[in-house]
């Protein structure tokens, strides 16, 4: 009699997918607000964008869907290393709300991707309640994802992740830096770290170069761990910039917004330059977190290139009108943004000027 073979002996097990989604539906129902149309055991979401209900507090006359996805990147590397997967979640959230933010959009719902080389229910479980805690801070829906097991591609413990965002803006209030013109303010927001942009570089440093292991304490880091230290959550910024952008529904005195990922200030910036602008920052307008002095003295690295990689402390810009900078930077701060005067607007080519 032939032996027959199953799924289970070729790697991928359908029980414990079954006990990974029963694990993970409280997380995911936390997320759904009044829009959503709950459908269990469905094979997508389902979302009301707009429709006429007192419900609802604010409806759309012009609606433009904002769409987009992204990834940590090797962050998860650190993740793995450390056994530490409740926060890296939030970094996958993190990183695909704050990009729809920049053009003025409020997130709507979220889905998730994780590929790995073996499911372990409580493990995703872990990564899905962080997502949903990010989620909830962005004020979005968790509406679906998939889990992928694949071992013939992911190593032992291996796995990635990637999210996609789907959110509205009204057409009449898209933010996409025309209106900057010189004599602007710029003011930055502080980060929580690096993020979830630099690791190749922070991991050679860190792991590569002084041998470190992710459990080990580092004085000049306040004596916390280097993986704690490289695995602070990305900062959402959605809660304090969607309720500034509610209090000036008329005047558009907000006319560039970027978030400081890959390329850093001198990378993400220019996205949002007309042509005939630069953006003068004073380096000295903040102080810059240990963990990037540390990457920088023991690469070591040049300054350029520290600023070209990392967001040295400054996770999300907002380029606004003189006349009311002082109000937005009391409101930024009084939402719970650490905010900075980084510098102006000036006649130029499109590009970052970084001055001492």
């Amino acid at each position: 009699m032939a032996d027959f073979l199953t799924y289970e002996q070729s790697g991928v097990n359908i029980d414990a997918n079954d006990e990974m989604v029963d694990r993970i539906q409280a997380s995911i129902q936390s997320t759904l607000g009044p829009r959503v149309i709950d459908l269990p055991g469905g094979f997508a979401g389902l979302f009301r964008l707009d429709y006429d209900e007192k419900i609802f507090k604010k409806n759309y006359k012009n609606p433009v869907l904002v769409a987009c996805t992204d990834g940590v990147g090797s962050k998860v590397l650190v993740a793995r290393d450390m056994k530490k997967f409740d926060t890296i979640g939030f970094d996958l959230v993190a990183m695909n709300v704050n990009d729809m933010l920049v053009l003025g959009a409020t997130p709507l719902f979220f889905l998730d991707y994780l590929a790995l080389h073996k499911l372990e229910p409580a493990r995703v479980a872990e990564l899905v309640e962080s997502i949903a805690s990010a989620c909830k801070t962005a004020d979005c829906a968790l509406i679906g994802g998939e889990t992928a097991e694949m071992p013939d591609i992911y190593k032992k413990d291996d796995f990635d992740m990637a999210g996609f965002a789907v959110g509205v803006v009204e057409r009449t209030r898209i933010i996409n830096g025309s209106k900057t013109e010189p004599g602007d303010i710029i003011l930055g927001l502080a980060s929580t770290g690096l993020h979830s942009n630099g690791f190749a570089l922070a991991r050679n440093i860190c792991f590569k170069k002084l041998g470190l292991k992710v459990d080990e304490k580092i004085a000049e880091l306040d004596n916390k761990s280097i993986g704690e230290v490289l695995l602070a959550p990305t900062k959402i910024y959605v809660r304090s910039v969607v309720r500034l952008l509610g209090h000036y529904r008329v005047k558009q005195i907000i006319h560039a917004m970027a978030h400081i990922t890959g390329g850093g200030l001198p990378g993400n910036v220019p996205r949002v330059l007309p042509a005939d602008c630069d953006a003068v920052i004073d380096k000295s307008a903040w102080q810059i977190p240990p963990i990037f002095n540390f990457l920088q003295k023991n690469g070591p690295v040049t300054e350029e290139e520290m600023f070209r990689v990392f967001n040295m402390g400054i996770g999300f810009i907002l380029i606004v009108s003189p006349d009311f900078a002082d109000s937005i930077k009391e409101q930024l701060a009084r939402a719970g943004e650490t905010v900075y005067n980084l510098g102006i607007i000036a006649r130029g080519s499109g590009k970052v000027i970084i001055k001492s």
